[in-house]
């Protein structure tokens, strides 16, 4: 393996070793006979590890130490679970550096945005620091005298967290540092592209766990393919699944845990698209369009797809942005003169490559054409060149998401018929306009405005503050994690009457004797 980038001290601090189990209840690695997965970096195509796959087996042993320790936690005050996950963001920024190194090379993101995921890490932390000591509830006024009645949140119990590879450790911060203070225990099955960063975040955990005598399960790690998402998702013991990922996977993970009428949390695709009215400032809209199409190659759920920019400057965006595209600096993500690093593996290059196939057959208008990219440098073959093509909206590969760096542009003439195009996809994550007129910007963010669950002005699509709850409508599943009142979802609700009196009425005055 290159060290050019320190990769191997990165993973020698954070305890990663040529071989590794991936089943764990939190101090203990259970031994698995399950497949051995190689987790190949998209940067050099070398062999950063192998871990071996959780079982059926292993993952009903993690399930049950889970059970156990929620017995414990669940009891434990919230303030007190609020300071070991303090304890475990002053952990995540002792290894904020490695990690972020570690997070880049395994999944391929720059590491600038690699040490900004651990960021994310880090500012969830302190953020359910201070929901641990919020969990509230309401007081209602009771139709009957002396009574009061309140409603107050209780724990859910195994919260399941399935993540994708784009973002291999902040998705599930997100969601493990709030159930962990709403005093729920965790199992993890992080995707089977990017294993390594879930071992590191697993040891980080450990380590706080153990330091305060906590018992095994707080913390439980199944890695694995869809089988083990399977068992998760059909698995009664497991209250709540929350799942991000791609469209199709997340229906059938909400048919599966629907079925037996449990939660599910569902984060799935974005199709977003950024509005450029003739009243944006084109510098600062360029700045937001370039970076949402080409940030992470394409591969964030919020990346743009779509630029809906108005007829009268539609030339002058264009020309702007095949300038920008012709500057853009392809390669190695840990080198941090580059723009743009690789796709997660070549079944994501083939998917660019057949996406960009079915945009021609469909007429679309070739602006900055696309391609693999070989030679030195670009050994893993999952380098690619960020594509720009002239469409119509109502094209069936622009319906649907394709997960790398292609831009749709298309024109507009009248606000509300720009708004229309934005609303006009399956998916409803992230959107943006880009304006100057207030008019616009306020009718964007109206009733009649964009069906998004996040719509920016004058920033773009790319990119969100974990103080906001975020997710998105439609077909991107209407799930809620990070901010907000998001913590709602991992507890259960429950209003709670108390009688003061020696008299027993009852309600909406029905009586009742004998």
């Amino acid at each position: 393996m290159s060290d050019q980038f320190g990769i191997q001290e990165a993973l020698k601090t954070l305890g990663i070793e040529a071989h590794n189990s991936g089943s764990s209840t939190g101090e203990a690695w259970l031994e698995s006979k399950g497949e051995t997965i190689e987790s190949i970096s998209p940067v050099d195509g070398k062999l950063i590890a192998t871990v071996e796959a959780a079982t059926e087996e292993t993952y009903n042993q993690v399930i049950e130490k889970a059970k156990e320790a929620f017995g414990v936690w669940r009891t434990t005050p919230a303030p007190q679970r609020g300071e070991i996950v303090r304890q475990i963001g002053e952990e995540l920024r002792v290894n904020k550096e490695a990690l972020g190194k570690l997070v880049s090379y395994e999944m391929g993101k720059s590491y600038q945005e690699g040490l900004g995921e651990v960021q994310e890490m880090i500012d969830i932390c302190d953020f359910a620091v201070g929901l641990s000591r919020q969990l509230y509830g309401l007081t209602m006024h009771s139709e009957r005298p002396g009574h009061r009645m309140y409603e107050q949140y209780h724990p859910l119990g195994i919260v399941g967290v399935i993540s994708a590879f784009n973002f291999p450790v902040a998705v599930w911060s997100w969601n493990t540092m709030l159930a962990w203070v709403c005093g729920d225990v965790c199992v993890w099955k992080p995707s089977e592209k990017t294993p390594v960063t879930a071992i590191a975040c697993q040891k980080i955990a450990q380590k706080v766990f153990k330091a305060n005598n906590l018992p095994e399960g707080l913390s439980g790690l199944v890695i694995g393919d869809y089988k083990i998402g399977e068992l998760m998702s059909n698995d009664g013991r497991v209250p709540l699944v929350s799942a991000t990922g791609s469209i199709r996977m997340g229906k059938l993970v909400g048919e599966a845990v629907g079925r037996r009428l449990g939660r599910a949390l569902l984060e799935l695709g974005g199709n977003n698209a950024i509005i450029i009215s003739k009243d944006a400032d084109l510098d600062m809209s360029l700045i937001g369009a370039v970076f949402g199409a080409v940030g992470t190659a394409g591969q964030r759920c919020t990346s743009t797809r779509r630029l809906i920019i108005h007829d009268s400057i539609f030339e002058d965006v264009k020309a702007k942005l095949v300038n920008a595209y012709g500057q853009l600096k392809i390669g190695n993500p840990l080198d941090q003169t580059n723009h743009v690093g690789p796709l997660i593996d070549t079944l994501a290059v083939n998917s660019y490559l057949g996406a960009i196939e079915k945009i021609k057959e469909e007429g679309g208008k070739e602006v900055v054409a696309g391609g693999v990219l070989e030679g030195e440098g670009y050994e893993s073959g999952c380098y690619v060149k960020p594509a720009i093509y002239e469409v119509e909206n109502s094209f069936e590969i622009v319906q649907n998401e394709t997960f790398a760096p292609i831009l749709y542009l298309m024109k507009y003439s009248d606000i509300n018929e720009a708004i229309g195009i934005q609303n006009d996809v399956p998916q409803g994550l992230s959107s943006a306009i880009m304006t100057s007129n207030l008019r616009e910007s306020e009718l964007f963010l109206s009733h009649a405005g964009s069906d998004c669950g996040i719509a920016n002005v004058n920033i773009g699509t790319s990119g969100a503050e974990i103080g906001g709850a975020f997710g998105g409508e439609k077909e991107t599943g209407g799930g809620r994690e990070s901010g907000s009142d998001a913590w709602k979802v991992y507890m259960r609700r429950q209003t709670n009457t108390i009688n003061y009196t020696t008299e027993l009425p009852l309600a909406q005055g029905i009586k009742f004797e004998f």
